[in-house]
This record gives structure tokens, C-alpha cells and sequence, in this order.
């Protein structure tokens, strides 16, 4: 089972109780960062601790460690002298400076402590040291019974430190925390425990977390069924830059959940697409030893990844671009979702798309998945871009017709997709690629976004009077053909939309 520990780190002593009162309903362990509030020594901290029916850490870091405490070496080994009346049982998360203080410095024999209860820390806030073999090596020369690095991941490459870590104190029989920080790391923090991690941390609600990259208890023991995963659980995820915001993780674990499948989904954010499938998936040069069996791929990198893989299916060739890889033995095999996902919501809707007039806005990956399927449909397409070199380059490859963003009216089309960002959640919610005059006459606007639920685009278009299809349809009829691809079953779509829509916001 997983050992959650829940971080309580409030600005003002008397909070300290409430929010004990809300972590001990959910954590295993409860750390107390004492370094949170302005505290002289330990007594007060103690009499408001003093019934916890939890296990918990005490923890005051250091401004190097953590940037916003103010304890300077001075006034933490004030603090630490302060403690000899912790109970013998709690836990103490002593930075290395700390440990070799208490252990062989000047105040050598002076702290009553139970070195088996000693997490010795170090946690870098700026990347991943050079030098961390030997980080470890000085903490684990100590006496401390527990380990514990947080490094910082920039992409998730960063993490393949951490599980090297992992695996290095299980061969010499060493309690350890390794923590990439970051969204980047977020894997670290989900498959840890699995991989002889002593804990790992999580807040009770996103707004309360004490690190980059954590994620609530409930996301962990909900959506990603952490107590569950071990080291044969089947891997799968979805590999962009950003992918925080994706709702794909929410649709397989449920999926998943549903079936009874030993398997997870985790959001894989990288930059270098190549470096990820090179160290971490393909089997013939993967660094890590798991299960990962597939993955899905968002924009960036769609079309930068079809040079890491041994085969892709004739779709994924044709439109330049693969969303979805499959482990097969020594292999990585590359397919494309994305077109048969957007045609089947639009034939549901349509009957036919035979003979309709469309505009596909934007020249991306996903604008060449919806090319390629409208053309299978025997549709007539019209590309239309802000720059035209591209979007007459991309007429050219797919033989249809281009035109220059912006239309003064999209009258003369049955179907007006857009593929682009404009409209999503965050800087392009206020934008849309039309307005309602510019959309009178349209039959259906079809709008790829599906955060939020309805965009500017879609508004615009009921104003209209159009038809609107929402971004959540393309992307869940895609999705059902990538959880096929990895299983072979059929997974429950209503399971998948119920995920999905629980998501976002009204």
C-alpha cells in the first residue's frame, strides 16, 4: 500500500489544528512544516500536536531548501534543540546540514534522537545536480534511517534520476524518498510507491500544496488508483508540452477502473519528444525497467515523433502525423485516431458528409487528421490559414483548395472547423476564429477545443443559428480507438464521457 503523507503548511499557529483536523480524514502521514509560520521553538507546535492519532513528520527547512522559510542554520538548530520532547515515535525531517550537526558536529550527543525516525533531505529547486550520486552517498554515510531527494524536473527525462535512485537504495536496503518536482515529475510521485518509495506527498486540495507538481489525495487514490499500482501495472500516457491541462488521463484510468485492468494513464510532459521515446519507451533503449505499453501524443509533437518509431499505419503516413504508439514486443508502432476520431462525430451529425463544403481553420497536426478524414468522406475542403504559404502548402499535399484568414464570411460553407488553439482555457479564451455575422448560413461549426465546455466560437455560432459540435466528442471517439489499440476490448464510452465531462467546468 502507498504511504501518503499529507503536508500541513499554514501561516499562523492556531490554523494548525483545523488543518490537522481535515488531513488526518485522508493521509497516512501528516508532515508539519514548522517553517510555515513564525515559530521560536517547538513547545507551542507541541501542545497543539499532542493528540494527532496520525503518524506525522516535523519538518522546518532551511531558505536554501525552501525559499520562503526564514531559518537560517542559527535559528533551526535553536528549533531542533528545542524538540527533545518529541515523542519518541514521530518522525524528523532533518536537511544534511542539520544531520551532520546532531550526528558529529558541535552539538553531537546534545539532541535525544532516535536516528531510525531521521528523514535526511535535499531538495534542489533548480534542476537535477551533477553531482547527485554523491549527494547520496554523503546522506547515506549518515545514520539516518530515511532518505529523501526532491530534485526538479525540467522534462520528464528528469525523472529517470529519481527512479535511479530508487532502484540503487532497494539494492542496498535503504529507505528512500525520490521526488522529481514539477508537472514534469509527476510520474515520480505516482509510481514512487511502487517502486520501493518510502512515501509520497499530496495535498487535501490543489491550493494548499507545498511543491510544484503535487497533486491532491484524491486525484491519487481515485483517479490514479496508486495503492493498486505495482511493478507488472501496465503504463500508458499521454506525451505532450503542456499536458496538465488534458482530460485524457481522467478518460483511460476510468476506463481502466472499469474494466479491472492492472493498468495506469499519466501525463508525459516533455520538450524533447525524441530524448523521451529514445531513454524512456522504445525497448530496445529504454533506461527504466516498466511496463509501458503505449502512449498517446499531443501537440507538439505529432509528426516530430514518426522518426522514432518501426511502423505507422497508412493513415498516420498519409497525414504526416501520428497521435497514438503501441508497444509491440521490440517495436513501436504508430497510428492515427485523430482522423476516424473527428469524422464520426461529424457523421453522426451530418448522416453524410459527401459533397459538404468545409473550412478547416489552422495548418497543425490535428487540421491534417481532419483533411485527410473529410477527403475519405468525399467532402469538398478548403484550407484556411493566417499565413497562405502554409495553408497553400498544405492544399497542395491533400489536393484541396486554400484561402487567407480572416473570411469576411464563411456563408459559402456547410461546415466551418477549427483546428487551432483560439478559444481554449487560459490567454485564447476570449478568442474565436468567427464571429456570429461571419458564421449566418453556416450549417454546423465544429470546434476541436473542448476546454471550456462551450467556446467563444460556439457562442458565436448558436447566435447564428448554427448547429455546434464541442472538441469533447472528437476527443472521446478518438480515445475509445486508442484504449482498442492498447487492449484489444472495447472500453465503456459512457464511463469515458461521464470522465470527461466531470471535469470541466460548467
Amino acid at each position: 500500500m502507498a504511504k501518503i503523507c499529507v503536508p500541513i503548511c499554514v501561516s499562523k499557529i492556531d490554523e494548525v489544528r483545523d488543518a490537522m483536523d481535515t488531513a488526518t480524514a485522508v493521509a497516512d502521514i501528516i508532515e508539519l512544516r514548522a517553517d510555515c509560520f513564525p515559530l521560536t521553538d517547538s513547545s507551542v507546535l507541541m501542545q497543539t500536536i499532542s493528540n494527532l492519532s496520525k503518524p506525522w513528520i516535523l519538518t522546518l527547512r532551511s531558505p536554501e531548501q525552501d525559499g520562503r522559510s526564514a531559518n537560517d542554520f542559527a535559528a533551526r538548530r535553536r528549533f531542533w534543540m528545542s524538540s527533545a520532547d518529541l515523542p519518541a515515535e514521530s518522525l524528523v525531517d532533518l536537511e544534511l546540514d542539520m544531520v551532520d550537526e546532531f550526528w558529529r558536529g558541535e552539538s553531537a550527543g546534545q539532541l535525544p534522537i532516535n536516528w531510525q525516525n531521521v528523514i535526511c533531505s535535499h531538495h534542489d529547486f533548480r534542476g537535477v545536480p551533477p553531482d547527485l550520486g554523491q549527494i547520496y552517498e554523503s546522506m547515506a554515510a549518515t545514520p539516518a534511517g530515511v532518505l529523501k531527494i526532491a530534485v526538479t524536473a525540467r522534462d520528464a527525462t528528469d525523472c529517470l534520476p529519481a527512479f535511479e535512485l530508487l532502484a540503487r537504495a532497494e539494492k542496498e536496503n535503504r529507505k528512500i524518498i525520490a521526488i522529481a518536482i514539477g508537472q514534469p515529475g509527476l510520474m515520480t510521485r505516482i509510481l514512487g510507491p511502487a517502486r520501493g518509495s518510502f512515501l509520497t506527498y499530496a495535498p487535501v486540495t490543489e491550493d494548499v500544496g507545498t511543491a510544484p507538481g503535487q497533486i491532491t489525495v484524491a486525484e491519487l487514490r481515485d483517479m490514479y488508483r496508486i495503492n493498486r499500482i505495482n511493478p507488472a501495472t501496465e503504463i500508458f500516457g499521454i506525451l505532450g508540452q503542456p499536458v496538465s491541462h488534458s482530460l485524457s488521463p481522467h478518460i483511460h484510468n476510468a476506463a481502466f477502473a472499469a474494466k479491472g485492468l492492472d493498468a495506469v494513464y499519466l501525463p508525459f510532459e516533455a520538450s524533447d519528444a525524441c530524448a523521451f521515446i529514445r531513454r524512456m519507451v522504445h525497448p530496445k533503449t529504454r533506461e527504466l525497467d516498466w511496463e509501458l505499453r503505449g502512449l498517446s501524443i499531443t501537440a507538439p509533437h505529432k509528426s516530430i515523433i514518426m522518426q522514432e518509431l518501426d511502423w505507422i499505419d497508412p493513415a498516420g503516413l498519409e497525414i504526416g502525423a501520428v497521435n497514438t504508439i503501441v508497444v509491440k514486443g521490440q517495436e513501436l508502432h504508430g497510428y492515427n485516431t485523430d482522423a476516424a476520431g473527428f469524422i464520426s462525430p461529424l457523421r453522426n451529425a451530418l448522416g453524410s458528409a459527401r459533397g459538404a463544403r468545409c473550412a478547416v481553420v489552422g495548418t497543425g497536426g490535428a487540421a491534417r487528421a481532419c483533411i485527410w478524414g473529410l477527403k475519405h468522406e468525399a467532402a469538398e475542403v478548403t484550407v484556411v490559414a493566417r499565413e497562405a504559404a502554409k495553408a497553400a502548402f498544405l492544399a497542395t499535399a491533400f489536393d484541396v483548395r486554400s484561402a487567407k484568414f480572416p473570411l469576411t464570411s464563411f456563408a459559402d460553407f456547410d461546415v466551418v472547423i477549427n483546428t487551432t488553439p483560439l478559444g481554449t482555457h487560459g490567454d485564447h479564451e476570449d478568442d474565436s476564429i468567427a464571429t456570429a455575422e461571419q458564421l449566418r448560413g453556416v450549417r454546423l461549426a465544429y470546434d476541436l477545443v473542448y476546454n471550456p465546455r462551450e467556446t467563444k466560437f460556439l457562442r458565436a455560432a448558436r447566435t447564428a443559428g448554427c448547429e455546434a459540435l464541442s472538441g469533447i466528442e472528437m476527443l472521446l471517439a478518438q480515445a475509445v480507438e486508442q484504449f482498442k489499440l492498447w487492449t484489444g476490448t472495447q472500453p465503456d464510452s459512457d464511463v469515458m464521457r461521464s470522465a470527461a465531462w466531470g471535469r470541466l467546468p460548467d
